[in-house]
């Protein structure tokens, strides 16, 4: 496929979508490595999808639910960070977060990250899981992050509502393009300064994605992220985040 950046067309299926994957996953994650050990080691400000910048690009809102979320814990934050890299949400959000009395940021993602992470980034702070369960069992989150993730999961309502049974007290979402009514299949060819690859991605229903959360999940707030994505049909799939909250269950009823 020939085409300037960009999305284009739509499908039925992931494995019919994957068929026009191209890029090299190794490569990638290399690049990746090399910026997060800068930002690291304090010589570069931020990074994201392997970009670096002398600047953080600060998400507020994403700031201001886990500063929220820390008070509501005894000043403690314990995240899952799911498809977060190698700690690229972390590093953005640590200088507001040094005050708290602890922080534990769990990522979990594909298996040559986990073990890049494992070897190169890790530390007492930045942990890395093969799964959603092993994170959990090793240390029971209340907080699922999932910032610019859903749209690259092959299934992306079944991990949202493996993340709901899971039992966070919160879950918020960032970077995440949706739709008005349709879930939408596409490609994404991907800007040649980042990494020449096409990968596809899931343009989320807006309600379907609310009437699936409202099930166990009520939203706190919402918000426009700053980016967005015009279709060659005209649409725009506006990227959007949340704070979404667990609704208590219903007290028992006392038998008579």
């Amino acid at each position: 496929m020939d085409r300037e950046h960009g999305l284009f067309g739509s499908f039925s299926s992931w494995s019919e979508a994957m068929q026009y994957y191209a890029g090299d996953p190794d490569y990638f994650l290399e690049k990746v490595k090399e910026a997060t050990l800068k930002v690291k080691s304090g010589e570069a400000a931020f990074e994201r999808d392997s970009v670096l910048f002398d600047k953080i690009q600060h998400s507020y809102p994403l700031l201001a639910y886990l500063l929220m979320i820390a008070t509501e814990h005894g000043n403690k934050l314990n995240v899952l960070d799911l498809g977060g890299s190698l700690g690229s949400s972390y590093f953005q959000c640590r200088g507001f977060l040094k005050h708290l009395n602890e922080i534990k940021w769990n990522i979990v993602e594909q298996e040559h990250y986990v073990a890049c992470g494992r070897k190169y980034i890790q530390d007492e702070i930045l942990k890395f899981y093969y799964s959603i369960d092993e994170c959990v069992a090793a240390g029971r989150p209340h907080t699922a992050i999932l910032s610019g993730v859903l749209l690259a999961l092959d299934d992306p309502y079944a991990y949202l509502y493996k993340l709901m049974d899971s039992g966070f007290d919160y879950i918020i979402i960032d970077r995440t393009p949706f739709l008005p009514a349709e879930d939408r299949l596409t490609l994404y060819v991907i800007p040649p300064y980042i990494h020449e690859s096409i990968t596809p991605v899931w343009l989320l229903s807006l309600e379907r994605f609310l009437s699936v959360v409202g099930e166990k999940y009520e939203v706190m707030d919402d918000f426009d992220s700053f980016e967005s994505y015009p279709l060659e049909d005209g649409l725009v799939a506006q990227a959007k985040g949340f704070l979404l909250r667990k609704i208590p269950a219903a007290p028992k009823r006392k038998k008579t």
